[in-house]
């Protein structure tokens, strides 16, 4: 599985923060990361420098293989909060489009 971290010019997207994202969503995903062929994640701070609540802002861009992509967006007050509630959005996004997609007996 390819993944990719994007911050805007407000957050300083480094190694580390790569490193932290991708841990975060390999934990909350957990056994779906093999159905996935890429992750993006996209990071933005919303109100930059004027502060204020739920102002950073995690779109995540799953590529399930051999299904259209699908994305989520979450707002929360700091990157580490964003990624984690964007995680869970996704993971239940997922399980839902994989659930309908097997063969029930």
């Amino acid at each position: 599985m390819q993944f990719q971290l994007n911050t805007d010019h407000n957050i300083h997207g480094d190694d580390r923060l790569s490193e932290i994202a991708q841990a975060t969503l390999a934990d909350a995903l957990g056994h779906l990361t093999g159905r996935l062929s890429r992750i993006e994640v996209h990071l933005a701070d919303v109100n930059a420098a004027k502060g204020g609540a739920d102002d950073i802002r995690c779109t995540i861009e799953a590529r399930p293989e051999g299904m259209q992509p699908q994305t989520i967006t979450h707002h929360d007050a700091n990157v580490q909060a964003a990624l984690r509630g964007g995680a869970k959005k996704l993971r239940a996004l997922l399980d839902s489009e994989f659930g309908k997609r097997e063969t029930r007996r």
